[in-house]
């Protein structure tokens, strides 16, 4: 099922996903990205590309739990994913649905 939401409901679920991980992002930013869907600061600010409010739910979801993650592990360890496989058990499904979308050069999280 395709996105296509606003600005403002997409930080709505970024926010309720905050809530759910009890992180605290000091900023949830959407912007233009060409080479990845979003990123995560040192200073716990949240960018993501604005393609992904045209994308399914499921990709959505990932790429918000994926980085807001990051607020608590900075890499992609273990505990990262044991904490992914917690809240998102498909994660790793989810993420294969990342690669697919055809978006710029290498498109990556």
């Amino acid at each position: 099922m395709a996105g296509d939401i606003s600005k403002e409901d997409f930080k709505q679920s970024v926010r309720q996903w905050a809530g759910k991980l009890k992180v605290h992002p000091s900023q949830i930013r959407i912007q233009k990205m060409s080479r990845k869907w979003a990123s995560c600061s040192l200073n716990n600010r949240v960018s993501f590309s604005e393609d992904i409010l045209l994308e399914d739910v499921k990709v959505q979801e990932y790429v918000i739990v994926h980085e807001l993650l990051h607020l608590r592990v900075r890499n992609h360890g273990r505990l990262f994913s044991s904490l992914m496989a917690l809240y998102l058990p498909d994660w790793e499904e989810r993420s294969k649905l990342t690669r697919n979308v055809p978006r710029g050069d290498n498109a990556a999280i």
